[in-house]
């Protein structure tokens, strides 16, 4: 379905994750004040949405020779900034249609559209036993299986004591809080009711929604940058990118971008092609979960850590602690032995 995930802090001025940024700032010689102007696309000044500035540079200086015994020149380049885009895509009158809408939108259509060719073009309609039709009720449970899982996993993933001292907010979701590990487990949930009361298999029908979920990750990974959250950490890429919203101009990694090619386009790719042929029950699912697992924990790696989580056992992030078990499952379900395919029916 579409990405979802707990909304990053403010990383705090004086954490350890912030100290590293600053020693990479040391190393590029960063005045840490802006220098250039305000640049849209090709060098131009330019105004998105509700006219605020696009593309943003920030200047900065950096030796040429790092290692050198002498003094080298320093060469002043710009660091990309965060359009911060207006959150907003249309408004039409009282009514205000925003991005991060659109792409939930986007999920589920393409959810839908696809759905309907694999049952209608593929062995997935015969060993499902779907029709096109059925697509639409498939959906709707998977809608809301992506918001009470998705709300639910980060009630009790990240926050649990707050939410225990605060219940009634639970049903806050317009404050943001939403968990793509606990939006997997609303789906599979809401997928296993849709099978139990249709009599259908439930992993095969697992097959057939697998390849459907990557774009809709990719949609909300997008939603993610262009609201501006869920950030990095700091870097001295060449890449990196300066989010405002984070509270500091450190140069960061833009993350969400990577999970917007990793998770969502490379693995609808991997998944889409591996599903084009029969698979043994269940293989296909394992590819996903093997494969989403897998990416989400190299992710990690850049992207900034929850502020009031922080890192946990091992110096793992949250997403990581979650994504083992993911991949496990996976790994599993591609590993066990069940008949093919094509010899099941």
């Amino acid at each position: 379905m579409v990405g979802v995930d707990a909304a990053a802090g403010v990383a705090a001025p004086d954490g350890t994750t912030d100290a590293g940024a600053r020693q990479i700032m040391a190393r590029r010689g960063r005045s840490g004040r802006p220098g250039g102007r305000l640049t849209g696309l090709a060098g131009r000044p330019g105004t998105v949405g509700s006219g605020r500035p696009v593309g943003r540079t920030v200047g900065e200086c950096r030796p040429i020779l790092r290692h050198s015994a002498r003094p080298s020149p320093r060469v002043c380049t710009a660091v990309l900034t965060h359009p911060e885009f207006d959150p907003v895509a249309l408004q039409l009158g009282p009514l205000a249609i925003r991005w991060y809408g659109l792409m939930y939108l986007l999920a589920f259509l393409a959810f839908y559209l696809l759905g309907r060719w694999r049952v209608r073009h593929t062995h997935d309609g015969p060993r499902t036993g779907l029709q096109p039709s059925d697509i639409e009720d498939l959906l709707f449970h998977g809608v809301l299986g992506v918001v009470i899982g998705g709300r639910l996993g980060y009630v009790l993933f990240y926050k649990p004591a707050y939410y225990l001292q605060h219940p009634l907010e639970v049903f806050a979701v317009w404050q943001g809080g939403m968990a793509f590990h606990g939006g997997l487990l609303g789906v599979i949930a809401a997928c296993w009711l849709f099978a139990h009361r249709r009599g259908l298999p439930f992993v095969r029908l697992m097959d057939l929604v697998a390849p459907l979920v990557p774009l809709g990750l990719a949609a909300g990974r997008l939603g993610n940058f262009i609201n501006g959250e869920l950030w990095g950490r700091a870097t001295d890429l060449p890449w990196a990118m300066v989010f405002p919203q984070s509270g500091t101009d450190l140069p960061r990694h833009p993350s969400q971008l990577y999970q917007f090619a990793g998770e969502g386009l490379l693995l609808f790719l991997v998944v889409w092609i591996y599903a084009s042929r029969p698979r043994p029950t269940g293989q296909v699912a394992g590819m996903f979960l093997l494969g989403y697992g897998v990416l989400r924990f190299l992710v990690e790696f850049a992207r900034e850590p929850d502020t009031f989580l922080g890192l946990l056992a091992g110096s793992l992030t949250m997403g990581q602690l979650l994504s083992l078990p993911m991949a496990a499952a996976g790994l599993y379900l591609l590993l066990r032995k069940v008949p093919a395919a094509g010899a099941a029916g």
